[in-house]
């Protein structure tokens, strides 16, 4: 071998033990707790260094060694037509400036490459990013020089040669991956043992439920007389979602509070210390509102509210940095006291933000979110008090009011939720918002938005993609009020999803209607869609009654039915307006109509003018037989039949 490629070589053996494998394994953690919650790394170089930059965005894109969902990272130099239009239109120096502020946000991470740390596009790019917020990071030659003091943090290699720097710079890309995939996929094990840490930040309120009977109305007033009451109180505001996250398995919950001195405030503490949740209160004195409402016949009749006033808030205590330290993730409810106002915790949410995902629930009378935000969820009356709106309540509305919030906050993605009617998610001013629908549920509403926004952050604190965190958080917050809502808090929270029998008697006891509806189901079509539909709005659950196989065949023929009931009972409860189904093996629904116990049984038109055969058994327990309109021509057998012929005469 030749002198000058020994000498090589013993130039890169000098360089690599120096190399700072500490700061990159940290980067690499942050990336991965950053990137899968919807940031980006922006990733920008020149000659050599725009190569590696483009081989590390193609590792964290695609995989490096582990299979993962892909990571969102971007090499500024690789789109031709922006480099040579900015080039031309602004001078070389902008050339990737430009393109960090049109895609940066807080949050984001620029990673920038120069070996000799003086390129004026580079520097200019890191001055931008800081500027916008943005985390910058620099992988560079021999320290001092001028981009290793413009970024937040710089790797220096000590070395000579412009080749060892950028041999260097390639191991530090794959050290860089390979911490990635050790954060995404090793900790996940060590973490179930111990439990992940949600910390919630947030005013406290005491609800207090007075529920009884009322069947008669006041001699003094057309007023309902409440009687027979009983009287429940539980945590509000950031208490009652600190509440509901503490029944999560495997997490461990710190809120961070402001909790009157006062008795209701002594009375939410200790309901909150009971549920196992560590509770920081800020307050040095003031009182905690206190929240009352009047319920009968799972209506709410009055509410009536304490006055409310900022409370006088201490420093921090060094336990709160330690807790948003150790935290996978960070729920910020903001209920309008001042607490999210207090320019320490601020700061301290700001840096806890850089390392995990910050969820935020916004208040019309709060602060704006902290810089770094993963996601913002307004409901879409705050939305509508946020923007100054006065456009129209409708999906295109509430996601153009989301697309505004995105614009005006320092947060990567801001989603207004829509009650029963699921949220909309803006990550994008100029893209497409994504729709998350809910089912139908019935039920008790409040703290339904508090569910939602506890499981969002719960699902980016695991680490899962915001849409698909989104979409558990709607049927989180869906299943909440189908269980009942706040009365949901007194039974043990549950892994699996309620039965039909088990849900009908929740809808009961809440003073609900079940109805119910049969048949085989075989070749779901049109006019079976009708009679579902028009049953699911006769009261506030359906539940659907199907024949399995074997009866099915004894009914109908050896060669019925055409679809399985497991495929048909699937089919049925993907419906929106079916909430479940049960499956009987008897020729008559009677056994299982005697434990479903329906409200109203519902038939189809086609039986108008005759007697239906379970009639006397649903008027039994007080239950109704009804009809809805039929849908003419779309009966299963004949269509059937035809699909026979057809095949008989090719």
């Amino acid at each position: 071998m030749p002198q000058s490629g020994r000498a090589h070589i013993q130039a890169l053996t000098t360089a690599l033990p120096r190399l700072d494998t500490g700061r990159l394994r940290s980067w690499g953690r942050l990336l991965a707790d950053r990137l899968p919650a919807g940031a980006r790394l922006l990733v920008a170089g020149n000659g050599g260094s725009a190569a590696e930059a483009q081989h590390l965005t193609s590792e964290l894109v695609g995989r490096y060694r582990t299979e993962r969902a892909p990571l969102s990272a971007i090499a500024l130099h690789t789109d031709s037509s922006s480099v040579t239009a900015i080039t031309n239109d602004y001078g070389a120096s902008e050339v990737f400036a430009r393109q960090v502020r049109a895609h940066g946000r807080p949050g984001d991470v620029l990673l920038l490459l120069s070996t000799s740390g003086t390129s004026p596009n580079i520097l200019a790019a890191a001055q931008a990013g800081r500027e916008l917020g943005l985390t910058v990071w620099a992988l560079t030659g021999p320290a001092p020089n001028p981009l290793a003091e413009a970024v937040d943090q710089a790797v220096c290699v000590d070395a000579d040669q412009v080749a060892t720097i950028q041999e260097c710079h390639l191991v530090a890309v794959h050290l860089l991956c390979a911490a990635v995939d050790a954060r995404l996929t090793q900790p996940a094990a060590a973490e179930s043992k111990g439990g992940r840490r949600l910390v919630v930040v947030g005013d406290v309120l005491l609800d207090r439920d007075i529920t009884g009977t009322a069947d008669r109305l006041s001699p003094e007033a057309p007023v309902p007389v409440v009687a027979d009451t009983h009287s429940t109180d539980r945590p509000g505001g950031a208490g009652l979602a600190a509440l509901l996250a503490a029944r999560e398995p495997d997490w461990h919950v710190t809120l961070l509070c402001g909790l009157g001195q006062d008795g209701p405030g002594a009375r939410a503490g200790t309901l909150l210390e009971e549920a196992g949740v560590d509770v920081i209160n800020l307050a040095t004195s003031g009182t905690t509102p206190v929240k009352t409402r009047v319920r009968a016949a799972d209506r709410t009749l009055l509410r009536f509210d304490t006055p409310t006033a900022p409370l006088p808030l201490g420093p921090l205590p060094d336990q709160v940095h330690a807790r948003l330290a150790e935290a996978a993730a960070v729920l910020v409810c903001d209920y309008g006291r001042g607490i999210t106002s207090h320019e320490e915790l601020r700061q301290a949410l700001t840096d806890a933000a850089a390392g995990r995902p910050l969820v935020w629930d916004p208040h019309p009378k709060g602060a704006v979110p902290v810089p770094g935000t993963a996601l913002a969820v307004p409901n879409a009356d705050e939305a509508l008090l946020l923007t100054a709106d006065t456009g129209p309540r409708d999906l295109a509305g509430d996601a153009d009011r989301a697309a505004r919030l995105l614009s005006a906050w320092p947060v990567t993605q801001v989603a207004v939720t829509r009650g029963s009617l699921g949220a909309v998610l803006v990550t994008d001013p100029d893209a497409h918002p994504q729709v998350v629908p809910a089912r139908p549920a019935a039920g008790d509403t409040c703290g339904a938005g508090d569910q939602l926004a506890v499981t969002a952050a719960l699902m980016l604190g695991a680490r899962q993609l915001p849409s698909h965190a989104l979409a558990q958080a709607v049927d989180a917050a869906t299943a909440y009020v189908r269980a009942g809502g706040p009365a949901s808090l007194t039974t043990p929270p549950t892994t699996r999803p309620l039965g039909p029998l088990e849900l009908a008697e929740r809808v009961r006891a809440r003073g609900g209607r079940v109805v119910g509806a049969g048949g085989v189901f075989d070749l779901l079509h049109a006019g079976h869609l009708s009679l579902l539909e028009q049953a699911r709005r006769l009261g506030d659950a359906l539940i659907v009654c199907i024949n399995a196989d074997t009866s099915v065949s004894r009914l109908k023929g050896d060669d019925r039915p055409v679809v399985g009931h497991q495929e048909r009972a699937a089919l049925l409860e993907a419906l929106d307006c079916v909430d479940g189904v049960l499956i009987f093996g008897e020729d008559t629904p009677e056994e299982i109509l005697g434990q479903l116990r329906p409200d109203i049984w519902v038939k189809g038109g086609d039986y108008a003018g005759r007697r239906i055969p379970e009639a006397d058994l649903v008027d039994s327990w007080g239950g109704t037989v009804v009809t809805v309109p039929y849908l003419d021509g779309n009966s299963t057998t004949a269509r059937i039949d035809r699909l026979t012929q057809r095949a008989g005469a090719r």
